[in-house]
């Protein structure tokens, strides 16, 4: 990859799939001028959860999320481009739904109706370091 090119792993969550959010994200991150590289729909195992989120264990919303992420399926999507690690983040918007702006994709398509903060439609690493460590875990032949 080229200077300034990045790749990031991006999860729609189990609320966007049930919801049938999963081709306005798509549709979202190819408007941006990323490029999807790998992609997969499939309900995530309790033991890939727990390495995913390992930073958390230990903290009160672990259990409640590696729950909720094993709860349906999720697209799991490898992504690429110029700087677009800290560009999908901000095309996510803030963890939080109700605080995330509007045009964002959880401004726009998250609910917080009394949901846990992580039922937020998208995940997206948030470092280099994040996004080679779970794509490796996603998509362990790239």
């Amino acid at each position: 990859m080229s200077s300034g090119i990045e790749r990031t792993l991006v999860l729609i969550k189990p609320d966007g799939v049930r919801r049938g959010q999963v081709g306005q994200v798509l549709g979202r991150i190819e408007a941006k001028g990323f490029t999807l590289v790998r992609m997969d729909l499939r309900t995530a195992d309790k033991a890939l959860l727990e390495e995913h989120y390992a930073e958390h264990v230990g903290k009160g919303f672990f259990a409640g999320l590696v729950e909720f992420m094993g709860s349906g399926p999720v697209v799991a999507a490898v992504v690429e481009g110029h700087q677009v690690i800290s560009t999908f983040r901000v095309l996510a918007g803030a963890t939080d739904p109700a605080k995330a702006a509007p045009g964002s994709i959880r401004g726009d398509l998250g609910r917080d109706w009394g949901t846990p903060a992580q039922q937020n439609v998208v995940h997206g690493s948030d470092s280099p370091q994040s996004a080679a460590r779970e794509i490796a875990l996603w998509f362990p032949s790239l």
